[in-house]
């Protein structure tokens, strides 16, 4: 797979699987939650959300070398009550403790009606949508938030990055359409997108990106350089500009931060970064909530409102007919059975980057042809 950078190759998900759970090993993960990680970020790929998926991996491994991430972490339980409980990340990588939490907190629903669970000195989990989709999967809505560690998003009416991408997903069960699942970033866009726009040589859209000065940047490499190495400039708020109601994507983000971070406890990484010694791990927070829909109403009634209210969507005239209208997570599931059918795409650009993480774990590089 050598050429330009914007071939990409085609490869089974098994193959995608393999090559995580082979990396994570090798850096010390144990088995379990190898397999667990590798899970969470192959059906990220096959979601579609390529910048979350094992695009991440040579991310975490510039923060193993770095000191701040315990790759042989196991989560544990500090505090479990009949409805809540808070679970500590131990400074590893959040899949686990992330998964763990999620799947606790649809046992106290199914048993209680309600569950919510917080997560504490954890690291980046990935999508939030795939654990909002472990809720679908086992008949409950699902809310997920967190923090993040990265400075990123400037505060509307600001001139220096405050926040993170601070990402929120909700999932609701359906009984005959594809359940309704929202993953979104607070930002405009998540920064990892801005990572796959620089993996394929491709040009950003206006208002994603800004520089010191506030204007916005549309070439990728430099647009990463302000979001991931330097302090000015970064992302702007969903919405964009303070005209456009950035200031409902900025308060979202805080939402996020209060619920995914303060709640369990996690530091707010402005105040973080300031006092963090070197080592210290990333301190990010998450949550998940989790509804028994049978709690409220009879069983099965729920879910077929739902249809209903997804087919009346569907219903609304398409301004152009080729595309109807869609809720959210129908793209994505339509990209799941397509990538199972053609291979998840791994473009020339990550394809050495990983090719070179692989040699230097001592791993075999197992997506090539």
């Amino acid at each position: 797979m050598q050429g330009s950078s914007t071939e990409v190759a085609r490869v089974r998900a098994e193959q995608v699987r393999e090559q995580i759970v082979r990396v994570l090993a090798a850096w010390g993960m144990a088995d379990d939650l190898a397999a667990t990680t590798a899970d969470l970020m192959t059906e990220t790929d096959l979601l579609g959300i390529d910048s979350h998926g094992i695009s991440m991996l040579p991310s975490y491994e510039a923060k193993l070398r770095a000191g701040t991430l315990r790759i042989d972490a196991r989560p544990r339980v500090v505090r479990d009550a009949v409805c809540t409980a808070l679970l500590d990340g131990m400074g590893g990588l959040g899949y686990p403790v992330a998964a763990q939490a999620m799947h606790l907190a649809v046992d106290k629903a199914l048993a209680h009606g309600v569950g919510a669970v917080a997560v504490r000195n954890s690291h980046h989990f990935g999508a939030a949508g795939v654990y909002a989709r472990i809720a679908v999967r086992r008949g409950t809505v699902g809310l997920v938030t967190s923090s993040a560690t990265t400075l990123i998003m400037v505060p509307t009416r600001g001139t220096a990055p405050m926040l993170g991408t601070n990402p929120l997903a909700f999932a609701a069960p359906a009984a005959q359409n594809e359940p309704f699942v929202l993953d979104m970033a607070t930002t405009t866009v998540a920064a990892n997108k801005v990572k796959v726009y620089d993996f394929h040589g491709r040009t950003l859209p206006e208002g994603w990106a800004v520089d010191d000065q506030g204007r916005s940047v549309t070439d990728a490499a430099q647009a990463m350089q302000y979001i991931f190495e330097r302090p000015e400039g970064g992302l702007t708020p969903l919405g964009g500009t303070a005209a456009m109601s950035s200031h409902k994507g900025y308060g979202l983000a805080v939402m996020a931060q209060i619920l995914g971070g303060t709640l369990g406890g996690s530091a707010m990484a402005a105040r973080h970064a300031a006092v963090r010694r070197p080592g210290e791990p990333d301190d990010i927070g998450h949550f998940f909530l989790a509804l028994n829909p049978d709690a409220f109403r009879d069983s099965g009634s729920f879910e077929e409102e739902v249809d209903d209210v997804i087919d009346t969507l569907h219903d609304t005239p398409a301004a152009d007919p080729a595309q109807p209208v869609l809720v959210a997570g129908e793209p994505e599931a339509a990209e799941r059975a397509r990538r199972l059918r053609d291979g998840i795409p791994i473009p020339a650009a990550l394809e050495q980057r990983l090719r070179a993480l692989c040699e230097r774990g001592g791993v075999p590089y197992l997506l090539g042809a």
